[in-house]
């Protein structure tokens, strides 16, 4: 029976991957990959010479149909993303589902995603904690800020370093300047650099100094 496995791939430091990861994406017939450029990049480095497939937020639909029919037929193949977990902010749960739907077994490897290391270096509470991921940029934001700023737990975003500053301000505005929180970036890589502090002083800092790299905000959950 053919099967679906779910690699994650390093978020920066090559040395991350597993070396069950490398050797099924050796084995598989094919490997899908958000960008081909950039996974490319990766395979080569590990020797690693299996076709690859181009598979996005842009194409996943319409791709779906065909890569059930062909595991169906008797294909391994692996789901991987430019960073981090498939699924996990990125394409995955759509061929995870008809997978399932086929009677296709899927198998997810442990290993590598941002907001882990993120939340255990934050310093805040880790015992129960909520993954937003990415707010809406426009519809909806508001609304869901409004809800979390009630939330009692933990809470982890991501964010690109272009709205950083703009979001620590929106932060700050519905859930309180004096709220703890952190900033990580670039985990894993040779700049890698966690900030703490309320979501007043960070917003000061990362005014001030600008930001670049990937980027996941901690946040403390409300305490009354």
């Amino acid at each position: 029976m053919s099967k679906l496995f779910i690699i994650p791939t390093p978020i920066g430091n090559l040395e991350d991957i597993t070396l069950r990861a490398i050797r099924i994406l050796k084995e598989v017939q094919l490997i899908l990959a958000e960008d081909t450029r950039t996974s490319g990049k990766l395979l080569k480095h590990f020797g690693i010479e299996n076709k690859l497939l181009s598979y996005h937020i842009h194409n996943e639909h319409k791709s779906i149909k065909q890569l059930i029919d062909r595991m169906v037929n008797g294909e391994n193949m692996a789901l991987i993303s430019d960073a981090g977990t498939p699924s996990i902010s990125d394409p995955g749960f759509l061929l995870v589902r008809e997978c399932i739907k086929n009677d296709i077994e899927v198998d997810c490897l442990p290993g590598s995603t941002a907001f882990v290391p993120a939340l255990v270096n934050s310093g805040l509470p880790s015992d129960r904690f909520h993954f937003e991921g990415f707010l809406p940029h426009k519809k909806g934001r508001q609304t869901r800020l409004i809800e979390l700023a009630e939330y009692a737990h933990t809470m982890i975003f991501y964010e690109s370093p272009y709205r950083l500053v703009k979001s620590l301000h929106q932060f700050a505005e519905f859930f309180g300047e004096d709220r703890q929180a952190s900033v990580s970036r670039e985990l894993t890589k040779f700049y890698e650099e966690t900030v703490r502090g309320t979501l007043a002083e960070l917003h000061q800092h990362f005014e001030k100094s600008g930001v670049k790299g990937e980027i996941v905000i901690v946040i403390s959950g409300k305490t009354n």
